[in-house]
Order: C-alpha cells, then sequence, then structure tokens
C-alpha cells in the first residue's frame, strides 16, 4: 500500500509546522547588565524596583499588566522616550523621564528585560 500525501495531508501539515517551530529563531534574551546600567544611569530605580512599588509601579507589576500584548514592547519604547505623564500614588502627574540614550537598541533592550520580569 502507498502513501499518498494528497489523501492525507493533516498529518503532512502538522509535521511541517511542527518542523517551522523549532526551526524558527528563538528571541535572544535582554542583556539584564546593560539594562541595569541604563537604568540605574538615567536614575529609574529612584521611582521603580523589581519587585517592590515605589512612586512608579514594580518592574514585575508592569511585566505583568504587558504579558501578552503584542504591542508592549512599542508603548514601553515610547513611555521612556516622549516624555509623556506619569500619574504618581498620590494623584499628581509629571513628565516621565526620557530616557538619555541614542542607541535605540540599549532603550529597546531595557523594554525587553523589563518585560521579562516574573
Amino acid at each position: 500500500m502507498r502513501f499518498s500525501f494528497a489523501r492525507h495531508p493533516a498529518p503532512v501539515l502538522a509535521a511541517a509546522l511542527l518542523a517551522c517551530a523549532f526551526a524558527a529563531p528563538a528571541q535572544a534574551a535582554p542583556d539584564a547588565d546593560a539594562a541595569t546600567s541604563l537604568a540605574r544611569s538615567n536614575n529609574c530605580f529612584k521611582c521603580h524596583s523589581v519587585s517592590k512599588d515605589k512612586d512608579g509601579p514594580s518592574f514585575k507589576k508592569t511585566a505583568e499588566k504587558y504579558r501578552g500584548k503584542p504591542d508592549a514592547q512599542a508603548k514601553l519604547v515610547h513611555h521612556l522616550t516622549s516624555g509623556e505623564k506619569a500619574k504618581f500614588p498620590d494623584g499628581h502627574s509629571e513628565d516621565h523621564k526620557i530616557i538619555d540614550t541614542k542607541d535605540d537598541a540599549q532603550v529597546k533592550n531595557l523594554v525587553d528585560w523589563i518585560l521579562s520580569q516574573q
């Protein structure tokens, strides 16, 4: 008995999809040292902490808020580079400090690091 791909497309399609899933390049993990260095040099830890809320939300809370959302990275990059308003626990708002770097990859790495917090 001969196997015909035309008569059994589902197993062939499933195998092809599985092969593609493993062939896709994995996203590189963010460089934690570079991210924390950039955050430290921009005084981010004055208002934020990795695990505890301060004047700003913890990075873990931010990661939870955006986890699984396709526009998470773009929203956080915008927040860090635009100076948009940030709300404080006492209800007042201030312009968020703009990250001081000309390197978009550094900002992306910082955002990826924030989003990776568990």
